[in-house]
């Protein structure tokens, strides 16, 4: 019986900007169906290796499969087709603020013209209500919404293609912490529902253990551990616990710029 294949297999993965080495090697698997959470320090290299997937940032070298093939070698249409069925929930919403919600959430659907506008409100009424809003609220602008429902009307876009493979960038930053664990649990049945692979960053451990089933931790640009996302708090690594229980001392020691 062979081995499944990971949904997203990176091998080698290597970026840097001029003399700092930021991606120094990295090799991760994330199988189907499954959440993983990477954590690490702030420039430990987290969002540049979510850019790298989606194709904001251009490796160095290394390679990105998805279902097996190496996107870096395809073609553009083909690397566009691959990266289409990714959904993304960014860190600060990344809302239109000159667009109604409800032309936010389907904003995506609209623009490969895979509804008419005609259907716009009605889809979005869809997707509102699966993160928990009223159909209302897609006629208010995202100004007149709280960081909660901004988050909340950022993940129904999210989920509006029904992607493959979804990513959470820091997604409880800056919420309270009874409405993050809201949006964690949004999150983990919306992955659920659509049966897809997810992958978060996070600096918050409470919502890293809701999220993940498993977690891998970034220092220095490399994968320095990578296990169940339960035993975040007891995984036994010397950076990973320093991080996690927030202490100062330990082997992660600040870089001074210089």
């Amino acid at each position: 019986m062979t081995d499944p294949i990971p949904k997203i297999r990176l091998r080698n993965l290597r970026k840097s900007f001029g003399p700092k080495v930021v991606l120094d090697g990295i090799d991760l698997d994330v199988m189907p169906g499954t959440s993983l959470v990477v954590i690490g320090g702030s420039g430990s290299g987290k969002s540049v290796l979510l850019k790298c997937i989606i194709g904001l940032i251009a490796p160095d070298s290394g390679s990105i499969e998805i279902d097996g093939r190496d996107i870096t070698t395809l073609p553009y249409s083909e690397q566009t087709a691959a990266r289409a069925r990714i959904g993304m929930l960014f860190q600060a919403g990344a809302l239109f603020d000159s667009l109604p919600v409800w032309e936010n959430v389907v904003f995506g659907l609209l623009a490969q013209r895979k509804i008419a506008r005609a259907q716009g409100r009605e889809k979005a009424a869809e997707f509102l209500a699966q993160v928990g809003l009223a159909a209302s609220v897609g006629d208010l602008s995202p100004a007149e919404l709280s960081g909660g429902m901004q988050k909340r009307v950022a993940l129904a876009r999210a989920i509006a293609a029904r992607p493959d493979i979804l990513f959470f960038d820091e997604p409880t930053t800056g919420l309270d912490p009874i409405m993050g664990a809201v949006i964690d649990g949004l999150i983990v049945d919306c992955v659920k529902k659509l049966g897809s692979t997810a992958v978060a960053i996070t600096h918050d451990m409470a919502s890293a253990r809701r999220i993940g089933d498993t977690a891998a931790m970034i220092h220095k640009g490399r994968i320095v551990w990578n296990g169940p996302a339960a035993h975040l708090m007891d995984s036994g690594n010397p950076e990973v616990d320093q991080f996690t229980h927030g202490r100062r001392e330990g082997p992660i020691q600040m870089e001074l710029r210089r």
